[in-house]
C-alpha cells in the first residue's frame, strides 16, 4: 500500500512525465473530484460523487484515475483554523489509508483551510442559486485545494 507523501513536491517527483492529479475533497456526504492538465499546472473541477459503501466508492475512484491517466492522488486535509487536527483530519486520514489499499497511487495531502468558503464566496459573487452552489461546490473546493497543490514550489503557494 503506498503510503501518503510528505509533500506535494515528492508527490510531483515520482509521477511519470503527463501523470495527471486527481484532488479529492472528501466530505461525510460527497466526494469532490478534480483533474490537473498533464502539465500540472492547472486544476479543473470534474465531478462529485455522492457517497455511498467505501468499496464501490474507491472502485468509482480507481475507474476515473485509470481512465484520465493520473499517477497521484491529493487529498484536501480539513486542518483546524488553529492548525490542529480534529475528528474531520482524522476521518479523511482513514479514508486515505483506506483508498491506498485499493488504489495503488501515491498521495499527499494539502492543507484545505478555507477552501469551501473561498469558493462559496466567489459563487455568491456570481450570483449562484442555492441549488446550484450545492451542485457545485465540492467539485470547485476539490479544483481550488488542487490548484493549489499544482502551484507549490513554483513560488506562489508556500509547499505542505
Amino acid at each position: 500500500m503506498p503510503s501518503p507523501l510528505p509533500s506535494i513536491a515528492e508527490l510531483k517527483r515520482r509521477l511519470a512525465p503527463g501523470a495527471r492529479l486527481l484532488g479529492l475533497d472528501v466530505g461525510e456526504k460527497t466526494i469532490g473530484l478534480a483533474l490537473s492538465d498533464t502539465t500540472l499546472t492547472v486544476a479543473s473541477a470534474m465531478t462529485t460523487l455522492r457517497r455511498g459503501k467505501f468499496a464501490a466508492d474507491a472502485e468509482r475512484i480507481a475507474r476515473i484515475a485509470a481512465e484520465e491517466g493520473v499517477g497521484g492522488l491529493v487529498l484536501g486535509l480539513p486542518i483546524n483554523m488553529d492548525g490542529s487536527e480534529g475528528p474531520r483530519c482524522q476521518s479523511v486520514r482513514q479514508f486515505a489509508k483506506n483508498l491506498g489499499e485499493r488504489v495503488l497511487l501515491p498521495l499527499a495531502f494539502w492543507d484545505e483551510r478555507l477552501s469551501t468558503a473561498a469558493v462559496t464566496r466567489t459563487m455568491l459573487a456570481a450570483d449562484m442559486t442555492r441549488k446550484r452552489r450545492a451542485a457545485t461546490v465540492d467539485k470547485l473546493a476539490a479544483a481550488y485545494i488542487l490548484q493549489g497543490a499544482l502551484e507549490a514550489g513554483r513560488g506562489q503557494a508556500e509547499d505542505h
